[in-house]
C-alpha cells in the first residue's frame, strides 16, 4: 500500500504542477521508455555494494519501481515519490514481486519525512535534474543517512568535452520534454553539494550520466 505524507510547501519547486502532470500522464509508458535507458545503471549502481542483513535503503524518487527488485531482499527499503500515479505502478511491482521487505511512501525529495541518521543508504537515481534545488535534495539525503552511511547518485552533467556537449545541444530538447535540467558540471555539483565522493563509475565510456558513490560527510561540511 502507498502510504500517503503529504508536503504543504507545494510552491517550493518550479513547474513542479508541469512535471506532475507529465509524470501523471506517461505512467503508464513510463516502463517501457524508460526500463532499457535506466536500469541498467541502477544495476551497476547497487551492485557495486555489498549490503549487510537488517540494513535500511531510501530510494529517493523511485518512480515506478524500476529498482526494487535490485535490492536485496534482507534489507528493508524505503521507496518515495512525488507522483502518485508512478507510485500506483511502483507498488504494483512490489505485489507481483512479493517485494514484502518494501514500503511506499508518496513524498517530496526535498523534505523528506524521516528523523535524522535513519538510513545506512540513500540512493537517487536520474531525478537531481528533475528536482529545481538539487542542494537541498542532497542536503535531505544526508540528514537521514547515518554517519557512517553512503550517498548513492545517478545523474547527468553538463560535459565538458566539446564533443559531447554537442551531443547534449543535441538532446536539450528531450530532456527538456521530460522536465530534466542540466545545469551543473561534475565539479560545480560537487562544490554545491559539498559530496564526500568516494568512487566515480559510469555504465560505459560514453555514457553521460555518472554513478557517484559518496560517504555522508554531515557535521563537516
Amino acid at each position: 500500500m502507498v502510504i500517503e505524507i503529504k508536503n504543504p510547501d507545494n510552491g517550493s519547486l518550479l513547474k513542479k504542477d508541469e512535471l506532475m502532470e507529465f509524470y501523471h500522464n506517461h505512467s503508464n509508458l513510463y516502463d517501457l521508455l524508460f526500463k532499457p535507458f535506466f536500469q541498467p545503471r541502477q544495476k551497476k549502481a547497487i551492485g557495486y555494494h555489498d549490503f549487510m542483513p537488517g540494513e535500511r535503503i531510501l530510494d529517493v524518487g523511485v518512480g515506478t519501481g524500476l529498482s526494487l527488485d535490485l535490492y536485496p531482499s534482507f534489507c528493508e527499503v524505503i521507496g518515495i515519490d512525488l507522483s502518485k500515479s508512478m507510485l500506483r505502478l511502483a507498488e504494483r511491482k512490489v505485489e507481483k514481486l512479493g517485494l514484502t521487505n518494501v514500503t511506499l511512501y508518496e513524498m517530496d525529495a526535498c523534505n523528506l519525512k524521516f528523523d535524522e541518521n535513519s538510513f545506512d543508504y540513500v540512493v537517487a537515481t536520474h531525478i537531481v535534474n528533475v528536482v529545481h534545488e538539487p542542494a537541498r535534495v542532497i542536503d535531505e539525503m544526508r540528514r537521514v543517512a547515518k554517519p557512517s552511511g553512503s550517498l548513492v547518485i545517478v545523474n547527468h552533467f553538463v560535459s565538458s568535452n566539446p564533443i559531447m556537449a554537442k551531443v547534449e545541444n543535441l538532446l536539450e530538447p528531450v530532456f527538456q520534454k521530460v522536465g530534466w535540467r542540466v545545469n551543473h558540471t561534475y565539479e560545480d555539483f560537487i562544490h554545491l553539494t559539498n559530496l564526500s565522493v568516494m568512487h566515480i563509475d559510469k555504465l560505459n565510456k560514453i555514457d553521460l550520466w555518472k554513478i557517484i558513490h559518496a560517504s555522508n560527510n554531515k557535521g563537516h561540511c
